[in-house]
């Protein structure tokens, strides 16, 4: 399982994102609403080797919950925003699931993948900010 190699195939998009930017806070508005968990932006701006803008991770505790935020975030950008996944992967899986918008890409996690693959520590450089209903 890889999902990180979608991601050295295209190159990230001129216009840069911030935390305010509508498809950012539709998409952790949309996880909070399917009661993902643990989520956390990385601020990637700063990092030159940078694949986007953000990463945006959560947990959830089934494959169905991965899905159906997965399903959900990709519903309310294109509603939202009229934008569309640039590419998507981990369907089959459901253990982690990567929605790719270019300059934000979201990262959908169970607990144990999460914590195997442990991308916060990989990308510790960035600027990490929590996002969870009571923050």
């Amino acid at each position: 399982m890889a999902p990180l190699t979608v991601l050295s195939t295209r190159k990230k998009a001129q216009l840069r994102l911030t935390r305010e930017s509508e498809i950012f806070t539709t998409i952790i508005k949309a996880i909070q609403e399917k009661k993902g968990e643990n989520i956390v932006s990385l601020d990637l701006r700063q990092i030159p080797e940078a694949v986007a803008d953000f990463f945006i991770l959560c947990e959830a505790n089934s494959g169905t919950q991965v899905k159906a935020i997965a399903d959900y975030v990709t519903e309310e950008v294109e509603k939202h925003t009229e934008e569309e996944p640039y590419k998507h992967e981990g369907f089959s899986s459901q253990q982690w699931v990567l929605v790719d918008y270019v300059n934000v890409v979201l990262h959908i996690f169970q607990p144990e993948t999460r914590k195997f693959y442990n991308l916060e520590e990989m990308w510790s450089d960035a600027e990490r900010m929590e996002h969870n209903d009571d923050n």
